[in-house]
């Protein structure tokens, strides 16, 4: 796999899609990997009984999905600053959800001249809308001078 470099990137950039299929199983797992116990995130009936349609994911999962989609763009030399996200539409079984991104910004790392910082804007939609927005700051190896 090939490390993206921060002289590789320009504003405007589009990032590849990134198709998700949203499976009980991903859902449930994601709850049980972050430790996240609530009963929305694992028994359909009990979410029902509290008014939604069924088990949806939780937003540490959605957390851990945009991180992967801006990494696997970047390759494994780009590590993550931060990432500031904001749920919408729940992400229920059975659906699909297509996260979508753009290179908005691009900025010397102040705390290493080695390396350049990239602001990725996203998008994650579903069948009733946007899960997911945000931005996501990617820290990115300078080419060798």
């Amino acid at each position: 796999m090939t490390t993206r470099t921060f002289e590789s990137v320009a504003v405007g950039q589009v990032l590849g899609d990134l198709v998700l299929p949203i499976t009980r199983s991903l859902i449930v797992a994601g709850a049980l990997a972050s430790r996240d116990y609530q009963d929305v995130h694992h028994d359909s009936v009990l979410s029902k009984e509290r008014g939604s349609p069924d088990i949806f994911m939780n937003i540490l999962t959605t957390n851990g999905l945009v991180g992967r989609y801006v990494t696997d763009w970047t390759g494994p030399g780009g590590f993550l600053k931060k990432v500031d996200i904001r749920l919408g539409a729940p992400n229920y079984p059975d659906d699909t959800m297509t996260l979508r991104g753009e290179v908005i910004e691009t900025a010397d790392d102040p705390a290493d001249p080695t390396r350049g910082v990239v602001t990725v804007k996203l998008a994650g939609s579903n069948s009733i809308g946007d899960h997911v927005v945000g931005t996501v700051l990617v820290s990115l190896p300078r080419e060798a001078s």
